[in-house]
């Protein structure tokens, strides 16, 4: 299992578009990919999931992942959320 923490960046915080973008980008990998904040765990691949987690600007997430890509698919996901998914702020 490979995993790492970051930090949402993005103005508006996970909110519907940059969440989608999460999960067309964890749908690419094989791994079996989880998104933790305080006691929430859910499926990185379920744009629900994602919403559940109300995740707002400064708020820290733990990524694990598990299988033959994770620790490319951790990789990956550190860099959409450096890059604040994608979103053009505001």
């Amino acid at each position: 299992m490979t995993e790492a923490e970051f930090m949402i960046k993005n103005s508006q915080g996970l909110h519907a578009r940059p969440a989608t973008a999460l999960v067309s980008l964890t749908a690419k990998f094989k791994s079996n990919i989880f998104l933790i904040r305080d006691n929430k765990r859910i499926n990185a691949k379920s744009i629900l999931g994602i919403l559940v987690l109300a995740a707002e600007k400064g708020a820290r997430l733990k990524v694990q992942a598990d299988g033959d890509d994770e620790k490319e698919a951790v990789q990956a996901i550190l860099e959409l959320a450096d890059k604040k998914f994608g979103m053009a702020e505001e």
